[in-house]
């Protein structure tokens, strides 16, 4: 899959993120830029909440989304 591709799915990718937590940021979501870990560390950060209730809320938001960002890239 071509850079180009894969920054188009990251965009769109976004606007899903931030319905889920809007307290995630543009810049946030620019930092996170499809990493898992980044995600995690940004939704603490946001939300005040523990690395287990991220890793608890983004597979649980993951297992009713069909897109696998996080996986295919």
């Amino acid at each position: 899959m071509n850079k180009d591709r894969v920054e188009g799915n990251w965009l769109q990718f976004k606007g899903k993120l931030k319905e889920q937590w809007g307290k995630l940021t543009d810049d946030d979501l620019d930092v996170i830029a499809g990493k898992r870990d980044q995600l995690l560390g940004k939704l603490q950060e946001r939300h005040g909440i523990t690395l287990e209730e991220a890793e608890k809320q983004v597979t649980a938001w993951r297992e009713k989304n069909p897109t696998n960002f996080f996986e295919r890239y």
